[in-house]
C-alpha cells in the first residue's frame, strides 16, 4: 500500500506550464537527451565509479527498485547524506523516478541539526556515510518515522550495505509522476533560528538546466564539475540536472583544497563548475598549482558570497573577463539575475533577471514601486516571450503553512531581502534579509547561533553578525551580554556552539558588552554593533 504525500501546508501551482526546447518534463526522464544522443557517452564520474549514460540509466533504476524494497512509496521522504560520490546523484534520481521526496543532509551539520531536519521532514529512509549513521545512533529514539538506516561507503565495494541492495534489486515498472508534485526539500534556516524546508517540484528543479541550455552554455564535450556539497539542493540542480539536460558530463569532485582540487580538474578534464571566491582565490594562487593543472577549466562559475575586489582582479587577470555575479536564493531555486561578464561590471549590480523570471519590487503594502525605489525583493514569472509563465515558484515550506502563505502571497516569492531595479533592469541589494551572514559560500543564520548562546542561562542577550573578509567574504562575529553576577568566557560559549552547530556557525570573534544598544522597542540594533566592527 501506497504512503500518499501530505500536503504538508503547500500550495499547488495554479498552472501546468511546459519548459520550452524539448527538453524532459521530468526530472525522472533527464538522462533522456544523454541516452538519445549517445548512450555510451560518459555521464556521470566520482572517485570510487563511472557512469555511462546506458549504466546510469540502469543504475537508477536498480536504485529504485532497492528504495522500494525499504517500502519507499511515492510520496515518502528519502534522506542521502554522504560526501560528494554519485551514489547521491543515483539516489536523487532514484526518488525522481519513485515520486519520493528527497533531500540531503549536510555533513557538517551537528547531530542535533541532523536529528531535527529529519525529524520535521518525517523522514522513512535514511541512506548514509557510516560516521553519519554512528554519530545518529543516540538520536533515533527522537525520529520515530524512520523505517530503515542504510550505510553507504563507496570506497567498501560490494561489501557496502547501499551498493549490495541496489546491485540484488530487479528494476520493475515505476509510478506514473507529476512533474508538480512535491520532489525535493531543502532545508534553509529561519528567523526562529530552526531550518525550514523549502519544498520543489520537478519542474521547478529542471529550470536552471533548460535556461542554460537555452543560453548554449552546456554541450556535449561540457565537463562540469560539483565541488560544493551534492546534498544541498541547489548544487543538484545546477550541477547534475544542468550537465544531463545538455547531454553533458557531471563529475562528482571531492576534495576542495587547491591541490586535491586542482588533480581532479586535470585528471577529469573538467571545464566548468560552480564555486565560492575563498575556493577559487586558493586553487588561482597556490604554489603547488600550476598553469598546466588547470588548462581544461575555462568557465568557472563564482557564487554564494560577495566578491571582494582583490579577487575580481585576479579573476579578471586569469580568464580575461569580469566575475559572473547573480543573485539567488534556495526558495528559487539557483539564481534568478546573472551578470554579463562580457560586460563592464556594474558597481553594486547583481544581474539582471534570467529570461524565466522577472524581479518586482514591493512596498509594504505588496504595491510595485518605481525604478530605483527600494523595496522587498520578490520574483514572478515572466510575462512575454517564449518563457512567459513557465516559472512557478518554490511549492512552499514543509509544515508551515502561515510561512508558505506569507512567502507566495500575490503569486510570487517574496524574499524578504531589500533591493531595487535599476530603468535597465539591473538588481541592487541593499539588505540581505534576516541578517545573513555569508562566510565562505555559505549561508549562516544569525538566530540559529543566537538560539544556541541564549540556551545558555549566564547570556541575557546576544547577537550575532558579520565582519567583511577579504577572503570568506564575512567571518561570524557574536557579541554576548551576560546575565547579571554571571561570569562565561568566550571559549565556553565557542565550546557551546561546537556541540550544537556545523563548524562554520561557530562564531571566530567574541565580544562581551555591558549592555546591547537598543531602540525605543528593546530591539537589539544590529547595525551599532556593525559600526562597531568598523571602527
Amino acid at each position: 500500500m501506497g504512503h500518499p504525500a501530505p500536503t504538508a501546508g503547500l500550495i499547488a501551482p495554479t498552472t501546468r506550464p511546459e519548459i520550452p526546447g524539448g527538453g524532459p518534463r521530468t526530472v525522472a526522464a533527464v538522462l533522456d537527451p544523454g541516452l538519445a544522443a549517445d548512450p555510451a557517452r560518459e555521464a556521470l564520474v566520482g572517485r570510487h565509479r563511472r557512469y555511462t549514460f546506458a549504466a546510469l540509466d540502469l543504475e537508477v533504476d536498480r536504485a529504485a527498485a532497492a528504495l522500494r524494497g525499504l517500502g519507499v512509496a511515492p510520496g515518502d521522504r528519502v534522506a542521502f547524506a554522504t560526501a560528494n560520490h554519485p551514489e547521491i546523484v543515483v539516489g536523487f534520481l532514484a526518488c525522481m523516478r519513485l515520486g519520493a521526496i528527497w533531500l540531503g543532509v549536510n555533513l557538517p551539520l551537528a547531530p542535533p541539526e541532523k536529528t531535527y531536519i529529519l525529524r520535521d521532514a518525517e523522514v522513512r529512509v535514511l541512506v548514509a556515510d557510516p560516521a553519519v549513521v554512528d554519530e545518529l545512533g543516540p538520536h533515533t529514539g527522537d525520529l520515530p518515522g524512520l523505517a530503515a538506516v542504510v550505510p553507504c561507503d563507496p570506497a567498501a565495494g560490494p561489501r557496502d550495505e547501499w551498493h549490495a541492495r541496489v546491485a540484488d534489486a530487479e528494476p520493475g515498472p515505476l509510478p506514473p509522476v507529476d512533474p508538480f508534485a512535491p520532489a525535493a526539500i531543502a532545508y534553509t534556516s529561519g528567523t526562529t533560528g530552526f531550518p525550514k524546508g523549502a519544498v520543489h517540484s520537478q519542474h521547478n528543479l529542471l529550470l536552471p538546466g533548460a535556461v542554460a541550455r537555452s543560453r548554449g552554455t552546456t554541450a556535449a564535450d561540457t565537463r562540469l564539475g560539483v565541488l560544493l556539497p551534492l546534498t544541498i539542493l541547489n548544487l543538484i540542480a545546477l550541477g547534475p540536472l544542468v550537465a544531463f539536460q545538455g547531454g553533458a558530463t557531471c563529475v562528482a569532485i571531492d576534495r576542495v583544497d587547491p591541490v586535491g582540487l586542482a588533480a581532479w580538474i586535470r585528471d577529469e578534464r573538467v571545464t566548468s563548475c560552480s564555486t565560492v571566491p575563498a575556493i577559487l582565490h586558493g586553487l588561482l594562487t597556490h604554489p603547488e598549482v600550476t598553469e598546466a593543472d588547470l588548462t581544461s577549466l575555462t568557465t568557472p562559475g563564482v557564487g554564494g558570497a560577495d566578491c571582494p575586489d582583490v579577487f575580481r582582479d585576479l579573476y579578471r587577470a586569469r580568464y580575461g573577463t569580469e566575475v559572473t555575479v547573480g543573485y539567488g536564493l534556495t526558495e528559487a531555486p539557483t539564481a534568478v539575475t546573472m551578470s554579463d561578464p562580457a560586460a563592464p561590471p556594474v558597481p553594486g549590480g547583481a544581474g539582471r533577471a534570467l529570461p524565466h523570471v522577472r524581479i518586482v519590487i514591493v512596498d509594504d503594502a505588496d504595491r510595485e514601486v518605481p525604478a530605483g525605489e527600494v523595496g522587498e525583493i520578490c520574483v514572478a514569472p515572466r510575462t512575454d516571450g517564449p518563457w512567459a509563465g513557465v516559472y512557478t515558484p518554490m511549492l512552499g515550506y514543509w509544515n508551515q503553512p502561515e510561512a508558505t502563505a506569507a512567502a507566495l502571497r500575490g503569486g510570487m516569492l517574496h524574499t524578504g531581502d531589500l533591493g531595487c531595479v535599476d530603468a535597465h533592469g539591473e538588481l541592487f541589494v541593499r539588505d540581505r534579509r534576516h541578517d545573513l551572514v555569508i562566510r565562505g559560500g555559505a549561508n549562516v543564520y544569525p538566530a540559529e547561533v543566537e538560539r544556541v548562546l541564549h540556551g545558555d542561562p549566564r547570556v541575557a542577550a546576544c547577537a550575532v553578525v558579520g565582519r567583511p573578509d577579504p577572503r570568506l567574504g564575512e567571518r561570524v562575529v557574536a557579541f554576548v551580554e551576560p546575565a547579571p553576577g554571571a561570569t562565561v568566557t568566550p571559549d565556553e560559549l565557542a565550546d557551546r556552539c561546537r556541540a550544537e552547530l556545523a563548524a562554520y556557525k561557530v562564531p571566530e570573534e567574541w565580544h562581551l558588552v555591558e549592555a546591547m544598544p537598543r531602540n525605543a522597542m528593546n530591539k537589539i540594533l544590529k547595525r551599532e554593533l556593525r559600526d562597531r566592527l568598523g571602527a
